[in-house]
């Protein structure tokens, strides 16, 4: 390990480091980047098909090639230099954005003329190049900070992203509506320039030592069985997997916006930053008091709080109540990701980083796309509130399941791995 450890250990320890700074500045304009556009192709989705199954649609077609090659990106996270792969996914990035400009060139007659099925296509694209980059910036944040700052660190990624997460939406849906589709679409290919850029000044790392040649199944196959044989990270991964599936209300919000709370676009982007707001507020609370100890009980009263906030935010008639409710869940899901994602640092070997977080995001990265998905199909089926609060109940029930049937999770103090 390279990097510099700052002589005096504080909230802001991570942030001393330079590469460090660039890494979460760079994914700072990333997940502007893309934040924004999700909410651009989500408005544009419901407004040539006003229907929520189409909505959920968008989250299958990046879950399916998500899924498909995560295995095989983690793979290659361990062999390849992290910071080469994470500039060629953001490269497919940048090329996806222009085709998505392209399709609404003109007021959009591409897509009237076409259909809505070319920005499925480019959703799909970018599945894949989401697949690559998830375990190579988890592998490449391990080699950029020192052990001892690795919680210090999560939180910070955490808040940065969560920052993100809060402009990215409110900057869509307000560029959306004062500039339309294609102009939008023009601004967030610039941010995504701005972060490969930044990127390129982070010095390059080397691979850690591998123990042994393996092939790529024989590869796989040892990060599989790392996860699901470690009851703490599988419980973890199951917990969030699931509290994400069931309790995600993301893919239907701009119906909530258009026909519950009828603020439109705008209203739309402020309902999408809620809950990095709320995470963010969170994460600058747990750089100063770090979730270490009984971090499992934490964990497992932050998902049931989630799931309670999504039967509140069904049952809400009120804009400013919806978006504190929203920003309410916000905080509590980023307890359980500084948790699980600390845990996941300190208890993974060096060169099994890539491997493991492509599980991880296979459980939780899909399961935002898959969950999109699972809401828009129990919306068609079970109308749009009463869909939602069934969510939120099921969330709730599935963190009691793992709070008994995984105690070593129940019982988690991570300043025992430190």
């Amino acid at each position: 390990m390279n990097a510099k450890i700052p002589p005096k250990k504080n909230t802001f320890a991570a942030l001393k480091i330079k590469d460090f700074s660039l890494f979460v500045i760079a994914r700072f304009f990333l997940t502007l980047a893309n934040q924004m556009q999700g909410l651009i192709v989500g408005w544009q989705i419901y407004e040539f098909t006003k229907n929520p199954l189409w909505l959920g649609m968008i989250g299958l077609a990046e879950a399916i090639p998500f899924i498909s090659t995560a295995l095989f990106a983690g793979h290659i996270a361990d062999i390849v230099a992290r910071k080469k792969i994470i500039l060629i996914a953001m490269s497919g990035l940048l090329i996806g954005t222009l085709a998505l400009c392209y399709f609404s060139y003109n007021n959009r007659i591409f897509i009237k003329n076409h259909g809505v099925f070319a920005i499925y296509g480019v959703v799909f694209l970018t599945g894949i190049a989401r697949a690559f980059i998830g375990p190579s910036f988890f592998a490449f944040l391990s080699q950029i900070v020192p052990r001892e700052l690795y919680s210090n660190a999560a939180t910070w990624n955490s808040a940065v992203w969560q920052t993100g997460a809060i402009c990215g939406p409110a900057l869509g849906g307000f560029l959306y509506a004062l500039l339309g589709a294609e102009k939008s679409y023009q601004i967030n290919f610039i941010l995504i320039v701005i972060s490969v850029l930044l990127f390129l000044f982070i010095a390059s790392k080397p691979l850690p030592p591998k123990e042994k040649k393996e092939t790529l199944f024989e590869s796989l196959g040892v990060g599989i069985r790392f996860v699901f044989q470690n009851q703490i990270i599988l419980g973890a991964l199951s917990l969030d997997l699931f509290a994400v599936f069931f309790g995600g209300a993301v893919a239907l919000l701009p119906i909530f916006a258009a026909e519950v709370l009828k603020v439109g676009a705008t209203g739309l982007g402020i309902l999408r930053a809620a809950p990095a707001v709320g995470a963010v507020i969170m994460s600058f609370l747990m750089a100063y008091f770090p979730p270490l100890k009984n971090a499992g009980k934490k964990m497992l009263f932050a998902v049931a709080g989630f799931g309670i906030c999504m039967i509140a935010f069904a049952l809400s008639p009120y804009f400013y109540l919806s978006v504190f409710i929203l920003a309410l869940s916000g905080a509590c899901d980023n307890v359980s990701v500084i948790v699980r994602s600390t845990a996941l640092q300190l208890m993974t070997p060096d060169n099994m980083r890539g491997r493991v977080s492509a599980v991880n995001n296979i459980f939780i990265g899909s399961s935002n796309e898959i969950g999109e998905f699972e809401s828009g199909t129990t919306a068609k089926l079970f109308h749009l509130i009463p869909s939602v609060i069934i969510g939120g109940c099921m969330t709730i029930i599935v963190t009691a399941i793992t709070a008994k049937k995984a105690p070593k999770l129940r019982e988690l103090n991570l300043d025992e791995f430190k």
